[in-house]
């Protein structure tokens, strides 16, 4: 740990070198500053580590230097940039923030699937049988419910954007969250099929016809409100699975 001073003092013919200029302060330490430390490290490189200890000697680093944020990398006495711009430097990838992504729809469904085996197994069942597949559904369910609840606002802002019977009745776009949720639950529990089973039903078969006319009918390139609002995951396939799933376990739990 090196207080700030005025000039890098990366040295490139003694090998790789790079100064790092980071807020540590009493009350907030940097993440993207540990990154950096941390990536550089990783890289093979010996990192000259500065600390920003207080706002003044952070404001005169940005005046200084011309930047708007910290940290800032230098290496061979060259200024780098910010975390982005080192991974750019390293050769790695930079996370695009409006880049489309089905990531957190495969976090949730493989987080249902392992609850649902937890829990099979834990009553006794096999790993891989009809009580596993119910539970995956319903947890699942409950899963993106809790996506949705965690700003219901945003998820019926953009649930407006394709769902049928929302375009024509607003209130059910911030009622949807709360069915799917309700549905899950019961479901989950095996209890109240004469509730859940038509809630499933009805915002699943909803759901599913409204997603086919807006992707396959219409052709129109949206985001899906699935996990919420705001989110990158695109309209399509994984929405309509989602309310195919509804409509399964309902139909499933009247004639089994």
């Amino acid at each position: 740990m090196n207080d700030v001073s005025n000039k890098p003092t990366a040295d490139p013919v003694r090998g790789k070198k790079a100064t790092v200029y980071r807020m540590v302060m009493d009350k907030h330490i940097c993440p993207w500053g540990l990154k950096t430390v941390y990536l550089l490290k990783s890289e093979g490189y010996e990192v000259d580590d500065r600390w920003l200890k207080t706002r003044e000697q952070t404001d005169a680093f940005k005046q200084q230097h011309g930047v708007k944020t910290t940290p800032q990398t230098f290496i061979g006495g060259e200024r780098v940039g910010g975390y982005d711009d080192l991974r750019r430097y390293l050769g790695k990838t930079v996370n695009d923030p409006d880049a489309t992504t089905y990531k957190p729809v495969i976090a949730i469904f493989a987080m249902g699937a392992a609850l649902a085996l937890a829990v099979s197994w834990l009553m006794g069942n096999a790993l891989l049988s009809v009580m596993s597949a119910e539970l995956f559904i319903s947890i699942t369910m409950c899963l993106l419910a809790v996506q949705k609840l965690r700003d219901v606002d945003g998820f019926a802002t953009m649930f407006l954007g394709y769902d049928l019977l929302a375009q024509r009745w607003v209130p059910y776009a911030y009622l949807y969250p709360f069915g799917e949720a309700l549905a899950g639950i019961l479901m989950t529990a095996h209890a109240l099929n004469w509730l859940s089973v038509p809630v499933a039903l009805l915002i699943g078969g909803i759901g599913a016809i409204s997603v086919f006319y807006a992707v396959y009918i219409q052709k129109r390139e949206l985001k899906c409100a699935c996990v919420g609002g705001n989110s990158n995951v695109p309209l399509g396939f994984v929405s309509l699975t989602e309310n195919l799933m509804m409509v399964a376990m309902g139909v499933w739990m009247i004639v089994a």
